[in-house]
């Protein structure tokens, strides 16, 4: 069937046509004005994570050192992408639910079924700056012109975006929590191993000292002595900077294997103060056998000592960390009850109606017209 008999069937039939379709719009015009739910939804906006709150528990181990970039890969919105799948995880849509009692808003037999059910309503985006934007629809039950629950569910769709930051909050504390309360007490056992070595060795020291009457080393000596508990303080540092981060970072992980070089670096330099190099004022196994026991001894103090304030400064601030109750993300803008709302489109989904409304009659018409020729031919033939 040729183009030309499509329209010469669309025109002939225009009448009958264009009055189902313009009885079908109007129709279809008044089931979303008076019939069809109402959807709300509001908007929060939340800054990006601070990468400092994220990872400033290792910084504050590696000497401040900002990290952000080399924990999170380098992608520049790395952290809003996590902040965005804890806001889908069904842990955060359980909390709403619970805080709501949103199982019978979704007509639900559980809460997992409605967290289900609330995840898919939830619309989440991240602008290239890594603000994110959230909201929820929220719709009313049939008949809302009738039914007097329009501003409600306004109020919940507002309610139940601030709500999802609040989960966010929540979760995101916890997560820091543990990991503060994880470093707090691995930082707590090296600290009191540490207090035992420096117990051990200031008596070592204390009764050597005794035994032989030496209580000072020459000026040479104590310098090699100081560089020498300084460099065994930072090989410990460093070690305990792996320990806490071989937990939550794959080995392959850039700065998992530059502190690795870190480490082999101090322990190098180490063993050259130790067995004697020119680049050091003294070789410790150039120093006479009773001085050479009493810088031993000095040393090890000194390196047990700066051990110890090390450890205790970081023990008590992943203490802190773990107890505080400070707020971890940062709302731009809270979510308010919405004055339009978002859908259904009215005047777009009737105007798009009728185009397809013509449409599918225009081609129950043609199909009619040509199983009609179809059939007059066949007759002929017969």
């Amino acid at each position: 069937m040729m183009l030309r008999d499509i329209l010469h069937i669309i025109i002939f039939n225009r009448k009958v046509i264009l009055q189902v379709t313009a009885t079908t719009t109007v129709l279809l015009f008044l089931i979303l004005i008076f019939i069809y739910p109402v959807t709300y939804n509001s908007t929060v906006t939340i800054l990006p994570p601070d990468n400092s709150s994220q990872f400033g528990n290792i910084g504050n181990l590696l000497g401040g050192q900002d990290l952000s970039s080399l924990l999170s890969g380098g992608v520049p919105n790395a952290n809003s992408q996590l902040y965005s799948e804890i806001l889908k995880s069904r842990t955060a849509s359980i909390y709403v639910v619970n805080k709501y009692n949103l199982v019978s808003y979704y007509h639900a037999d559980n809460v997992y079924e409605a967290a289900k059910k609330l995840g898919k309503d939830l619309n989440i985006e991240i602008t290239k700056e890594g603000i994110i934007q959230l909201n929820v629809d929220v719709s009313t039950p049939l008949f809302p012109m009738f039914n007097g629950t329009k501003d409600s569910i306004k109020n919940l769709s507002a309610n139940l975006s601030n709500c999802f930051i609040e989960a966010l909050d929540i979760i995101n504390r916890e997560k820091m929590s543990s990991k503060a309360r994880n470093a707090r007490e691995y930082i707590e056992g090296q600290l009191k191993q540490t207090k035992a070595q420096l117990d051990s060795s200031e008596f070592k020291l204390m009764m050597f000292q005794k035994t032989n009457k030496a209580v000072a080393l020459p000026e040479q000596l104590s310098a090699a002595i100081d560089a020498a508990a300084k460099l065994k303080s930072e090989i410990v540092k460093t070690e305990v900077d792996l320990s806490l981060m071989q937990e939550s970072l794959q080995p392959d992980n850039k700065t998992l294997v530059a502190l690795k070089d870190k480490l082999q670096e101090l322990n190098n330099q180490n063993g050259k103060m130790e067995f004697g190099n020119q680049d050091y004022l003294l070789a410790f196994k150039d120093v006479p056998e009773l001085g050479k026991q009493l810088a031993g001894l000095l040393r090890d103090v000194k390196i047990q000592n700066e051990v110890y304030l090390l450890l205790q400064q970081q023990y008590y601030k992943e203490k802190i960390q773990e107890n505080r109750d400070i707020p971890t993300v940062q709302v731009l803008d809270k979510a308010i009850p919405p004055l339009k709302a978002s859908g259904p489109r009215v005047i777009f989904s009737s105007a798009a109606g009728c185009i397809f409304i013509f449409l599918a009659v225009s081609f129950i018409f043609v199909v009619g017209e040509r199983k009609n020729y179809i059939y007059k031919n066949e007759r002929k033939g017969n």
